[in-house]
């Protein structure tokens, strides 16, 4: 995370000192008032369901009560008659390329064509709730039409090709489930979006009446189809994936950083007003090239003068991207650091206050925190934080001993308080008015071990060498760590235990820093051994390899036979 702004906004501020923010007093939300940005499934999602649920009543009765039954087909047979009684040579040449989209060829290349848009803009989330939503209708169908074994219409002569029973109506299911998950998978929330739906109601509308007039449906089975269709798919879309967290946009940019526009925009203001007393005036994205498990915001709040906070908004992808980074790291290290995942959202917001505050009571230059924010319980909340402005990342600084002393004496300070932050890199070190602060502490570890500690003071002492020489940052260092510790540290620290911008920032000057630092040692250590192997890591990786085979062979299946 990286800082700038505006240095008027802080004129007058004493170095150090957070400016004062207006805060009124907050305001509790009665029981049994929505969040601030709460899941529904809006009227017509309601709606929807309740048609579903109306269908498969239906269903029930059709198939145990036989004057229901045949209720059903003396009224799907007098809608028949009277369509199959406009037959005509050239209507039917119309008909027959009206229905096209209920073909299977057609089917398959709406599934495909979604398929791979998904894919290429790597819309995980929607991507996956599309498939679960698609098999489960088809489930549905499938079964339904096997439970119920209405048989196709009788008396008319059917035009067109058929298959399977009639209750409900597989073709109009599965196209009217790829029309509406194809608009909530590609089109992007709006006007277009209402256009789409009304494309898609044009598109379902005919292709019935071609299926009407050619009998190869009944009106019931029709029906009953394109209800189970939208329904299953809008509700799945509108819970698991709402447009407020996963919008629909074709711009490039990390998964990480959710859209902060419109409703939830409106939520956050709300809830920083009622939870936290102070008034946004401004909340911007920031720094978001230096954030891939949060997306952090700049607030300007009303004050004497108007400030700004820094605020990270945490949801449940975030939380999946934590459980499998830690994951990742549990089969690269095994037991080499306790690498267990946070449940819910709310346990990994609470860790990071709860180390922003040990750290500040430790006397560590951190950012002072001020609470967490609500969005949508148990799925969204905002991390608030004293905001550096006017602060530069110490790899963009000119940096003298001074800045070399802090730094150093930052990372005492974590060992002396049983401490380790896990992810020191320029952008997690930034340099105001000739202050350092230390920032993103949502990887550190309380009692690491002691490799983890080593691994801190080398990534500082890196970090410092950037902007100026290695023997300059170990002549520093000698005056708070012996060099028994100074040797551990870059044994301790090489390749993947550094961060990535680190690495990348090596890599750009084109300097062998930790060569440079291990000549200057009077003694070198041997490297330490970052692999543990375990019983836990054995079998997990050996689940992870067994999940892959059977993912591809589901993809394959789906690819195959999808429909």
């Amino acid at each position: 995370m990286g800082a700038g702004s505006p240095a008027a906004s802080s004129a007058g501020v004493v170095a150090g000192t957070p400016p004062a923010v207006t805060r009124a007093r907050p305001r509790r939300r009665p029981s049994g008032e929505p969040p601030p940005l709460p899941r529904e499934l809006q009227t017509s999602g309601k709606w929807w369901l309740g048609l579903a649920a109306a269908v498969v009543i239906f269903w029930i009765v059709v198939a145990v009560t036989r004057r229901a039954a045949v209720t059903v087909d003396v009224l799907d047979n007098w809608v028949l008659e009277r369509v199959t009684s406009l037959r005509s040579d050239p209507l039917t040449a119309v008909m027959k390329v009206a229905g096209v989209l209920g073909t299977a060829y057609a089917l398959q290349a709406l599934w495909y064509a979604n398929l791979l848009v998904l894919v290429i803009w790597r819309r995980w989330r929607h991507l996956f709730v599309w498939v679960g939503a698609m098999l489960t209708v088809v489930a549905i169908a499938s079964g339904s039409a096997e439970l119920i074994r209405r048989p196709r219409p009788v008396g008319v002569e059917i035009l067109g090709p058929w298959q399977d029973f009639a209750m409900p109506s597989r073709p109009m299911t599965v196209l009217a489930a790829v029309l509406i998950s194809g608009l909530y998978t590609l089109v992007p929330s709006g006007r277009l979006r209402q256009l789409g739906k009304l494309v898609a109601a044009l598109a379902l509308l005919v292709t019935a009446l071609s299926r009407l007039y050619l009998a190869q449906d009944g009106l019931t089975d029709i029906v009953a189809g394109v209800i189970l269709g939208v329904a299953i798919p809008l509700a799945a879309f509108r819970l698991l994936a709402p447009n407020e967290v996963f919008p629909i946009t074709y711009r490039r940019g990390r998964t990480a950083h959710l859209d902060v526009t419109g409703r939830r925009l409106d939520a956050i203001q709300h809830a920083l007003r009622d939870q936290l007393g102070v008034i946004p005036l401004e909340i911007k994205p920031f720094g978001l090239a230096g954030s891939g498990g949060s997306t952090p915001l700049r607030v300007k709040v009303k004050g004497e003068p108007d400030s700004y906070l820094f605020c990270k908004l945490y949801a449940a992808t975030h939380l999946r991207s934590d459980r499998w980074y830690k994951l990742g790291r549990t089969l690269m290290y095994g037991r080499l650091e306790d690498e267990r995942a946070f449940n819910t959202v709310r346990r990994l917001v609470q860790y990071e206050d709860y180390i922003s505050r040990l750290m500040r009571s430790a006397d560590l230059p951190v950012a002072q925190p001020y609470g967490i924010v609500e969005i949508t319980p148990e799925r969204e909340y905002l991390l608030v934080t004293e905001f550096h402005d006017g602060a530069v990342e110490v790899g963009d600084a000119d940096v003298d001993d001074s800045i070399i002393d802090q730094g150093l004496e930052i990372v005492r300070k974590l060992w002396e308080a049983g401490l380790a932050h896990r992810d020191i890199k320029p952008a997690n070190l930034l340099v105001r008015n000739g202050r350092v602060y230390l920032v993103d502490p949502a990887f550190a570890m309380v009692r690491p071990s002691p490799w983890r500690q080593a691994v801190d003071l080398g990534n500082m002492m890196l970090v410092l060498a950037l902007r100026t020489d290695a023997a300059r940052v170990y002549a520093r260092a000698k005056r708070l760590f012996s060099e028994e510790e100074i040797a551990e540290a870059f044994a301790a620290t090489r390749g993947l235990t550094m961060p990535s911008q680190l690495r990348r920032l090596l890599r750009q000057q084109g300097r062998d820093l930790h060569a440079e630092f291990t000549a200057l040692l009077p003694t070198k250590l041997p490297s330490v051994r970052i692999q543990r192997w375990s019983w836990r890591r054995v079998v997990l990786t050996l689940l992870v390899v067994l999940g892959c085979i059977v993912g591809i062979a589901v993809a394959m299946s789906l690819l195959q036979s999808p429909l």
